[in-house]
């Protein structure tokens, strides 16, 4: 038989619910149906096969033997389908989600406010992955990133951005009349080497660094900033806590510098409810930077 030639599944259902409950009326009431309904279903079910699949039987109903057969196989492929369903539920709402951050900002701004999501959502398993530049979702099996959006981005990716970057000079509040009088280091990153310049040449009542120090990572130079070391050229994201601390001051604000922090992910990402949380949270974290 041509699959185009199987009978209805309403109908089908109908019948191994009859089948399996000995009567009408429990079908019935499983299937939301009324007692009509379900008898000109397995009617009609047996008219199409051209078998009689039930008779009656005092009260009650009798399952004929080619009804058996059917009934038999009829429980089985729902029993699978079933499980199937339940399987694909299960997979899509218990897989983890795997973010990758760019290390200083997961440092310093992520992970101080991961036990928030923790405690709101218990049962999504999110883990942090950290690092920086372009992505290989398939290959380093990730499912969302955030990343500074100044590489290029693949048509392949859907890009949500979340905040503007912001720069601006910070420091120790002791070190403010050292930076007053230009008697400071000027600490950098050497992921954006050339920092201090452009913002010089945009910004030129700056007081100038004595010196200029590089450091691998930008948690490092905003690490030393607070401690004393010297003035961090220092996007706000990475600054935030800090400042609202007291641990470091920016006497001359932020300034945005025309680029952003995105949220990527491939545009074919299958995006169940619990990725929705993420997103949701991470754009409300990001609302305020």
């Amino acid at each position: 038989m041509k699959r185009s030639e199987i009978p209805s599944l309403d109908d089908i259902r109908a019948f191994e619910a009859v089948a399996r409950l000995g009567s009408v009326k429990a079908a019935s009431k499983e299937l939301a149906l009324t007692h009509g309904a379900v008898s000109r279903r397995i009617t009609k079910l047996s008219q199409e096969i051209g078998v009689l699949l039930s008779e009656p039987d005092g009260r009650g109903i009798r399952i004929t033997r080619d009804g058996e057969i059917l009934s038999k196989a009829a429980r089985n492929a729902l029993d699978e389908l079933s499980e199937a369903v339940a399987t694909i539920k299960q997979d899509k709402n218990n897989t983890p989600i795997v973010l990758s951050c760019e290390r200083s900002v997961a440092m310093r701004w992520l992970i101080p406010r991961l036990s928030e999501f923790q405690d709101r959502h218990p049962d999504v398993e999110l883990h942090l992955s950290v690092g920086g530049g372009t992505l290989d979702f398939r290959r380093d099996k990730i499912t969302l990133a955030i990343r500074r959006l100044d590489f290029p981005l693949s048509p392949d990716w859907k890009v949500e951005v979340l905040m503007q970057e912001k720069i601006g000079p910070v420091m120790k509040p002791g070190m403010r009349v050292h930076f007053d009088n230009h008697n400071y280091i000027g600490l950098s990153s050497r992921t954006r080497p050339d920092a201090w310049k452009e913002w010089d040449s945009q910004q030129k009542s700056t007081p100038k660094p004595r010196e200029i120090r590089s450091l691998d990572h930008h948690f490092l130079m905003v690490e030393a900033a607070a401690n004393g070391l010297g003035v961090a050229l220092c996007p706000y994201v990475l600054a935030i806590d800090d400042l609202e601390k007291g641990r470091l001051v920016a006497p001359l604000g932020f300034q945005e510098d025309g680029s952003q922090y995105g949220l990527i992910y491939p545009r074919n990402l299958s995006l169940t409810n619990h990725i929705h949380l993420v997103r949701n949270w991470l754009a409300e974290i990001s609302a305020g930077v």
